[in-house]
């Protein structure tokens, strides 16, 4: 008889049991082409959690008009953004795992850490089955969302539950929701800011653009629209500005319906037709450089400031590698981990556990994970 459960990876007694933190973040194609375009896209607007209208009424929008036409328009402004090691916001959400990793190491936390996307490759489940084979029995999913959409950070929760209702034996698991006023993500971002005005100078204006949601979402329940704007004040006061040296505003709109205002690239052209000089513009929602900030910030709304009257646009990158930003994400990260056992076990430890389990008539070689557990 067929299980409905995956597979568990076999298990060898005296096995170290591990902790473990899987970075998520939403995801890319694979390649900068309309096929890998469109695979992408239908996993990222069929999930019920990003597009809230009903399946009957959405997928045939979807399958019949938006995966048509979309995609190649979509894989040029990919292709436009494209670098040598591939998509931006892969390399860099890779090069957070790596970095994260070493900076727990060096905090005395020996644990593993892997990176996924909700939509695309490493896929959510992929990291979790690695992990697990891996031996980690607790794992602390973080997204790289600091602050809490429906759309993004339960959508990545979404994806962990699916992976866990087929597992026979499910670890510990513990969820990031947000961290979008954290002192040190914060001082993260100023720190970014102010390198790069020390090399440029200040700008009239300093826009923060967000990713925008349907406005509906803000009244039905969800915090994104308030957990933006509260980053947005306690960053503009780390950096003394007063009120009319900053905006607030939210980018990425798609479809027809009202979506979080006031909108980025409007309200970036309406500075620039009343003659302000210089505009700053940063994502402090997107902790890795993707398309929304190279290409419809860095080259759209750019554009469009310096067609409407503006003399210089300057875009300030996302935090990627910055040491700062690594820094703050290992604070997160160790916040969530308490209690948790973070240190691999000595060889001798390890090596009572199994005899303690082979005298309790364990098999000598590998087993279902964690069968027969020594007393």
């Amino acid at each position: 008889m067929r299980s409905t459960f995956s597979p568990e990876p076999p298990y060898t007694h005296g096995q170290a049991d591990r902790t473990a933190v899987l970075l998520c973040n939403l995801g890319t194609p694979d390649e900068p082409t309309a096929p890998a375009v469109r695979r992408y896209l239908a996993q990222f607007l069929g999930d019920h959690r990003v597009v809230e209208i009903p399946k009957l009424l959405w997928m045939p929008i979807l399958h019949g008009i938006i995966l048509r036409t979309r995609p190649a328009k979509s894989a040029a402004k990919y292709a436009s953004i494209w670098t040598p090691e591939g998509s931006p916001l892969a390399h860099w959400t890779a090069k957070q795992a790596t970095l994260l990793r070493g900076w727990l190491g060096e905090a005395g936390h020996a644990v593993l850490v892997r990176h996924a996307m909700r939509y695309g490759n490493p896929s959510i489940a992929s990291q979790l089955d690695a992990l697990k084979a891996e031996g980690a029995t607790r794992i602390l999913i973080l997204p790289l969302y600091p602050q809490y959409s429906a759309t993004t950070t339960a959508s990545v929760f979404d994806a962990v539950y699916t992976w866990a209702a087929a597992t026979r034996n499910v670890p510990e698991l513990r969820f990031v929701n947000h961290y979008h006023d954290a002192p040190g993500y914060i001082d993260a971002l100023a720190r970014t800011i102010e390198t790069h005005w020390k090399h440029h100078g200040q700008p009239d204006q300093l826009v923060m653009s967000f990713h925008g949601v349907p406005e509906r979402t803000l009244h039905l329940g969800d915090p994104y629209h308030c957990e933006a704007r509260k980053t947005g004040r306690l960053l503009a006061e780390r950096l003394g500005l007063r009120e009319e040296r900053f905006r607030i505003t939210f980018q990425s709109r798609f479809g027809k319906a009202k979506w979080l205002e006031p909108y980025t690239q409007p309200t970036i052209e309406a500075l620039g037709k009343a003659g302000t000089r210089r505009v700053d513009v940063v994502c402090p929602g997107f902790t890795s450089d993707c398309l929304e900030t190279l290409e419809e910030i860095n080259m759209e709304v750019r554009e469009a400031f310096l067609h409407a009257g503006g003399q210089e646009f300057h875009y300030i990158p996302c935090l990627n590698d910055n040491h700062h930003w690594i820094t703050a994400l290992s604070r997160v990260a160790q916040q969530h981990l308490a209690g948790w056992p973070t240190e691999v076990p000595t060889a001798a430890a390890l090596a009572d556990a199994r005899s303690h389990a082979l005298a309790g008539g364990a098999p000598a070689g590998a087993c279902p994970a964690h069968a027969g557990r020594a007393p």
